[in-house]
């Protein structure tokens, strides 16, 4: 049916007009943190990226951005993610994230940092949010959360393990990598799982054979969703899972391509990024934005906040969890208009904002 698609990867230079490495010191030593710019005036849109993630995965929303309205782009790699180097990487507690966060902004921009506003996917979200909350960016503008409610996330780290242990152990190539992210519905726009899945896998340490199974990775694809349609079925389900573990063991044989982070060793972290981030969301002071995937996101005190108008709303449908990378549009045009509507910025190109502050239109 048509053209075969492209997993090949795409570079971050598509994207981005520059890379850097942003030095902190401080008592433990020098850390690098590694960066992604666009633009050069009008506020500073500080992109922070899921669990898993890197700061890649804003690629595609930054050329959309750039193109709408007067901004700055500054992405970065959080903490054992990415190509950001520190010290004691198993440390991802929300109150030394965020940190990491106000020291980048400071080794950047010194005592003088420009208008910023913090946009956050996820686990990104809830370190924005403590971010403003510590009060460790001066300057800021604005706070916009994307996809990532309290109630939904705690409810959500229950089955978080087995979403983990559903994924592929190693994959055999970066294309394979980028091909089971798109199939798997992780990211469902292939171009932004082009540029951003290189940043969620490494190279193993060992070399790879030469002689390795071709289909492994495939098979995993198919298997998967084998296992969707066989999820009533807990008999049929154990023979794929039993099959799926004699593929990983012979994948492992191959040592190619792994995660850079094994998120299931950060669980006992989980709990503090996402308990009372409604109320500290609400509670910061600045104009907020939420963005969401699905309307039966919002918890009690974001409903509540809600109708009395503390924070502005979007639902963006069609969407899986990587909203900024399945819609990039969408999101770049949600985040123009608030910051147009608060007169935080200029359009530019001839953009078309929409006046109309409801969700609906």
């Amino acid at each position: 049916p048509g053209r075969k698609r492209d997993f090949s990867p795409v570079p971050w230079s598509q994207y981005f007009e520059a890379m850097e490495d942003v030095v902190v010191e401080n008592e433990n030593g020098k850390y690098t943190f590694r960066i992604y710019k666009s633009g050069s005036e009008g506020p500073v849109l500080l992109l922070l990226h899921g669990g898993g993630h890197s700061a890649l995965s804003w690629a595609v929303f930054t050329s959309a951005i750039i193109n709408r309205i007067q901004c700055r782009i500054v992405a970065l790699d959080l903490r054992s993610h990415g190509e950001t180097k520190v010290r004691n990487p198993e440390d991802l507690s929300a109150e030394t994230m965020s940190k990491d966060v106000g020291n980048v902004v400071e080794a950047m921009y010194g005592d003088l940092p420009p208008p910023i506003m913090l946009i956050g996917h996820s686990m990104g979200g809830a370190i924005a949010v403590h971010t403003a909350a510590s009060n460790l960016v001066p300057s800021l503008l604005g706070l916009c959360m994307i996809d990532v409610v309290e109630g939904t996330a705690m409810d959500a780290l229950n089955s978080m393990q087995n979403f983990l242990r559903s994924r592929p152990k190693t994959f055999k190539s970066i294309e394979n990598a980028i091909e089971w992210s798109v199939k798997s519905g992780q990211i469902r726009n292939l171009e932004s799982a082009r540029v951003s899945m290189v940043g969620q896998i490494k190279q193993c340490e060992e070399a790879a054979s030469p002689e390795a199974p071709k289909a492994i990775v495939e098979g995993i694809i198919e298997e998967e969703e084998e296992e969707e349609e066989e999820d009533e079925d807990y008999e049929g389900r154990g023979s794929v899972n039993k099959r799926k573990k004699e593929d990983d063991t012979e994948t492992k044989k191959e040592h190619l391509y792994t995660w850079r982070i094994e998120l299931a060793k950060t669980e006992k972290y989980w709990d503090g990024w996402f308990r009372g981030l409604s109320n500290l969301f609400l509670g910061c002071p600045t104009p907020k934005l939420l963005l969401l995937a699905g309307v039966d996101r919002l918890d009690k005190d974001l409903t509540i906040g809600q109708m009395q108008g503390k924070f502005q709303m979007q639902v963006l449908p069609q969407c899986g969890h990587a909203v900024h990378e399945d819609a990039p549009d969408k999101v770049a045009e949600a985040v123009a208009t608030f910051l147009i509507r608060h007169r935080f910025t200029e359009p530019i190109g001839g953009f078309q904002w929409k006046t109309c502050i409801h969700s609906w239109c």
